[in-house]
C-alpha cells in the first residue's frame, strides 16, 4: 500500500501533471473571460447590426404550437431544434480559437527571441592550404 501511495505521489508531482493542472485552471478562467466577451460585448453588437436578432432565440418547433421564445417552447415540453444556440457556440469557439492562436503566436515569438544565441565572432581567416604548402616547401628548400 505504501508503494502505491509513493507511486501516486511521484506521478502527481511530476512536472507535466502540474503544468497540465495549471493549464486547466487558467483555461477555465480564460474560457469565462472569452464567454463574457462574446455574450456581453460582441453578441449585443451583432444583434444590433442584425436588427435585434438574438441567436440563442433562433429555433424551429418540431411539435405542435407556436412560441415566441425558446424558453416558452421548452417550458411547454415541445421538441425544438435550437439551431441558434449552435450558431452561438460556433461563434464562441471561433473567438476562443482565435484568442488562443494569438496567445500561442506571441509566446512563440518570445521564445524565438530567447533561443537565438548571440552571433559568435568570426575567427580571423587563416592561411589557405596552398599558402601553408608553399611555406613548407620554402622552408624545406632553405635547408
Amino acid at each position: 500500500m505504501a508503494n502505491f501511495v509513493q507511486e501516486f505521489k511521484d506521478f502527481a508531482m511530476r512536472g507535466n501533471v502540474m503544468d497540465m493542472a495549471v493549464g486547466v485552471i487558467i483555461g477555465g478562467a480564460f474560457g469565462k473571460i472569452v464567454s463574457s466577451l462574446v455574450d456581453d460585448v460582441l453578441m449585443p453588437l451583432i444583434s444590433k447590426m442584425t436588427g435585434g436578432i438574438s441567436f440563442t432565440d433562433l429555433f424551429v418547433t418540431l411539435g405542435d404550437g407556436e412560441f415566441k421564445t425558446l424558453a416558452e417552447a421548452k417550458e411547454a415540453g415541445t421538441a425544438v431544434l435550437a439551431y441558434g444556440q449552435f450558431i452561438q457556440n460556433i461563434i464562441d469557439f471561433l473567438i476562443i480559437a482565435f484568442c488562443i492562436f494569438l496567445m500561442i503566436k506571441g509566446m512563440n515569438k518570445l521564445n524565438k527571441k530567447k533561443e537565438e544565441p548571440a552571433p559568435e565572432p568570426e575567427a580571423p581567416a587563416g592561411p589557405t592550404q596552398e599558402e601553408l604548402l608553399t611555406e613548407i616547401r620554402d622552408l624545406l628548400a632553405k635547408k
